[in-house]
């Protein structure tokens, strides 16, 4: 079944999105092959039990377990590094002080894996590294590696930390010159920093992208190095065919021809989801969460795209009721969507029933429930023509940026190390971090986004409600919610620090959510219109193995 709407049916706007570029690829990744052998599947249990050991018995743990972490494979040993950055963080908190002679990088490097770990390193152990003008030490401009390991600290600092902010602006500036009198590895792997700092890049990504980094450079540790080639192959085999198996799915449900005015990206959903969590544990987790954002994905595009208020209201309506019988009431292309979207959220009842977390569903449903009513709220300004002050637009588009329903979903097949409490604690309003993930999704969209939905035809953006309300130029609403992204990430990196009212899991998906909208949205609107640099992140993780 297609599209049906009556001939006298009000004139419908069109994005032309373009439809998917993967076609049936990921169908290709069957269930019943595998394509690692059984001898690289054994070498990899023996090369784990070798890095664990060098792990423990090394004297340059920290410089280990940046490795370890870059590399992608710290969830293997959370154990140890635990036990080590605890005993790092004890030996400051004792009383201990660092050593006079510590240079630059080794400084930053501790500052950044504690503050990483949630152990709150005080910033006041860089001043040392300023003239008596209370200004950074010019020649440190000689220390390339101990400059970048500055800049890459910085990113985790929080509000009133000034000399962070100064020492992201003194390493930003001369970093961009730097790179272009070194060598490879150390200037690609600046110039990838000045793009995407590792705080907010997506571990899995830049796990990728380090790989052939360490591999060339002088501390390059053999063993470890082989154990994260395997390690993200074998990993990349289960996310090839879990992917296979959502798409499978959503071939059966059509809608690329039943629905045709919506965006069809199933593939880049679930890169979106691995963002959150890529860990092999959370299978059941990016199912639910990519089949739950592929659909809200629709769902958006049915709002902002192609329904009539009247259907609006209707589907408005089926959703709250939450009950098959609604259906009768929509428009021949919204009845078998609606059923589609129960069908995933009763699997998701009868498995969380099965496990004894049923309260998990009802709290997964009341979300879906609120994101359609801020769809709704948002096509009613669209339609009345109406463009709501900052304060009004911000309250409404944080729901509809996605972020909650995601977050709240992302913590259902998580497993045991999520409680009650947790879902209680993201439900309660506000919620700081949540917030802070939520405007970053938000005002990263709108300023790459705005034109493209204006053109077409959408509720005015945080761009346009800024401009009205301050009479302001677009260059200058864009710097307001730059400095407010910061503000966020601060926010977020404050949440993070220890003691936290939640597990550090349950912190880590918020974290994540942000992290992707940071990656996906920098330089456009990659998600939306299936851009080269998706495609290529999309195909270096789920497509290219690593050479070994």
């Amino acid at each position: 079944m297609s599209v049906q709407v009556s001939a006298t049916a009000t004139t419908r706007r069109s994005a032309n999105f373009q439809p998917s570029i993967w076609g049936n690829h990921f169908l290709s990744y069957d269930n019943d092959n595998n394509f690692m052998e059984t001898s690289d599947r054994m070498e990899h249990e023996t090369l784990k039990e070798q890095v664990r050991k060098m792990l423990m018995e090394s004297t340059d743990t920290l410089e280990i377990i940046d490795a370890i972490q870059r590399l992608g494979v710290s969830y293997h040993f959370e154990t140890e590094t635990d036990e080590i950055l605890l005993r790092e963080a004890n030996t400051l908190s004792n009383g201990s002080h660092l050593d006079d002679k510590a240079e630059l990088h080794d400084i930053s490097l501790k500052f950044r894996l504690l503050r990483q770990q949630g152990y709150s390193m005080s910033c006041d152990v860089f001043n040392k590294f300023k003239d008596n003008k209370g200004r950074f030490k010019d020649s440190l401009v000689n220390d390339a590696r101990g400059m970048l390991s500055l800049y890459e600290a910085t990113h985790l600092r929080v509000h009133g930390e000034d000399i962070l902010d100064e020492a992201l602006a003194f390493t930003s500036a001369h970093l961009h010159s730097m790179a272009t009198q070194l060598n490879s590895p150390l200037s690609d792997q600046i110039n990838h920093a000045l793009k995407q700092p590792i705080h907010t890049g997506l571990p899995r990504l830049e796990a990728r992208n380090y790989l052939s980094i360490y591999q060339a450079s002088f501390s390059c540790n053999e063993v470890l190095l082989s154990f994260a080639k395997l390690d993200f192959n074998l990993l990349q085999e289960q996310h090839q065919k879990e992917l296979c198996d959502i798409t499978k799915w959503w071939k059966e449900l059509d809608f690329a021809n039943k629905l045709p005015f919506a965006r069809d990206r199933v593939v880049e959903c679930y890169f979106w989801i691995l963002g959150v969590y890529f860990e092999p544990q959370f299978t059941q987790a990016r199912r639910i969460l990519t089949k739950v954002i592929a659909l809200t994905t629709i769902i958006d595009d049915i709002y902002d795209v192609f329904g009539t208020p009247e259907e609006l209201e209707l589907f408005t309506d089926a959703i709250q009721r939450w009950d098959p019988s609604a259906e009768e009431n929509l428009p021949d292309y919204m009845k078998e969507f609606y059923m589609a979207l129960l069908d995933v959220y009763s699997e998701i009842e009868d498995d969380m029933l099965n496990q004894g977390t049923l309260y998990r569903f009802h709290y997964a449903r009341e979300a879906m429930k609120n994101q359609v009513e801020a769809y709704f709220v948002e096509s009613k300004w669209f339609h009345q023509k109406y463009v709501p002050t900052m304060e009004e637009y911000m309250a409404v588009a944080l729901a509809t940026s996605g972020y909650e329903l995601l977050a709240i979903t992302s913590l259902v097949g998580m497993g045991d190390i999520v409680t009650k409490d947790s879902f209680d604690w993201l439900s309660n309003k506000p919620n700081k971090i949540l917030i802070a993930s939520q405007t970053i999704s938000r005002l990263m969209d709108d300023i790459v986004s705005h034109k493209f939905e204006q053109k077409r035809g959408h509720v005015a953006s945080s761009i346009e409600c800024y401009m009205k309300q301050y009479g302001a130029t677009e260059e200058e609403a864009v710097g307001e919610f730059r400095r407010k992204i910061e503000y966020a990430w601060k926010d977020i990196n404050e949440e993070c620090l220890n003691p936290t009212s939640v597990a550090k899991a349950v912190l880590t998906r918020i974290l994540n959510l942000a992290r992707v909208m940071d990656v996906v949205y920098k330089d456009g609107d990659g998600f939306t219109h299936a851009g080269l640099e998706l495609k290529h992140f999309v195909s270096s993780l789920l497509v290219d193995p690593v050479p070994l």
